[in-house]
């Protein structure tokens, strides 16, 4: 049996990842940070276990800014695969806190490789790269071989993490693999994201709970596909002979008013009626176009986005309807 280390587990991909892994037989381990507000209720049916589950999920406390602790850990668990998502992920969040965001998104990264590196055994190493890397490169479509130009400090801090996984691998022979996601959502999506949060709205003004949304810069676009298909693509990425960097996306665009018009329209609302704009949500340095080029991930790993953006808004949108206590049949307009 395989045995997988997690960080991030807790989160959206670290939830989807654990159900895959756990799904094809292997031992999962996962990093969670000891704090007052930690939640694992997405994973909290893996952890009960579920009827037919082959594999086993632990948990372990740690902290992604303590060196000591993460050797501890791999020392303890032994891992065949890590794959390694934990971060401060907010964009917007990380321009308040960017030394907080460099330390758990940048600096992690080299703690968590110097403590595999010690073990003195292979591993396969997955660090969970962003679009957000890419930045300002213009109106070009991204691949594995665009320069990086980030806006951010959190975008920053995935840069450094992207470079210190490929000096590791190329300096110390270990089987270091950078996937380079591209926005990927789903129902665990974080309320703090601005899909779930749109999402979220929409089955609020249903269930009469709100009255408006507010967002910030809505002409952004973004290339966004189905969070459980790319987690899909971590685990073929670490299945390849080769530690190679891999960009997954789906390679159409949609700005975030499409998002909010598609959301809305699944209801039979018009987002017009509903959405404020707020220029203090808008980012001090954002990204207008992100979109990627996952031509290698087909061609090696045989990896290709299916759920399209109208599909999965309106994944979202049901999800929250019933989140809010509100039966999406009678609700949602007909696709």
């Amino acid at each position: 049996m395989k045995r997988a280390l997690i960080t991030g587990i807790t989160g959206q991909d670290g939830s989807y990842l654990a159900e895959l892994l756990v799904e094809k037989g292997y031992e999962v381990h996962g990093l969670v940070r000891r704090s007052s507000s930690s939640s694992t209720s997405r994973i909290d049916h893996l952890l009960t276990g579920g009827a037919g589950i082959p594999g086993a999920l632990t948990l372990h406390a740690g902290d992604l800014l303590d060196a000591a602790s993460l050797r501890r850990l791999v020392e303890q668990v032994l891992p065949d695969e890590v794959y390694h998502l934990g971060a401060q992920s907010d964009v917007a969040e990380s321009f308040r806190m960017p030394e907080y965001t460099f330390q758990a998104t940048g600096l992690a990264t080299f703690r968590l490789l110097e403590a595999l590196r010690s073990l003195g055994r292979s591993v396969r190493f997955y660090q969970a790269g962003s679009s957000e890397m890419f930045g300002a490169v213009g109106g070009i479509e991204q691949d594995e071989n665009c320069a990086f130009r980030p806006r951010s400090p959190y975008a920053i801090a995935k840069v450094f993490s992207h470079q210190v996984a490929t000096n590791y691998r190329e300096a110390h022979g270990m089987f270091c693999a950078n996937g380079i996601l591209f926005n990927h959502e789903s129902p665990r999506r974080g309320e703090n994201f601005v899909t779930r949060k749109i999402t979220l709205a929409v089955a609020r003004i249903v269930a009469g709970k709100e009255e408006r949304l507010r967002l910030g810069n809505v002409s952004a676009r973004r290339d966004w596909g189905y969070a459980p298909e790319y987690v899909e693509a971590m685990w073929r990425i670490l299945q390849h002979d080769v530690p190679e960097d891999f960009v997954i996306a789906t390679g159409e665009t949609h700005s975030v008013e499409e998002f909010a018009a598609e959301a809305f329209d699944a209801v039979g609302l018009d987002w017009r009626e509903y959405v404020d704009h707020d220029e203090r949500l808008e980012r001090p340095a954002d990204v207008e176009r992100l979109q990627g080029n996952a031509g290698k991930a087909k061609r090696l790993i045989g990896w290709e986005a299916t759920t399209r953006f109208r599909r999965l808004v309106r994944l979202m949108v049901e999800a929250d309807l019933r989140f809010v206590g509100v039966e999406p049949e009678g609700v949602l307009a007909e696709a």
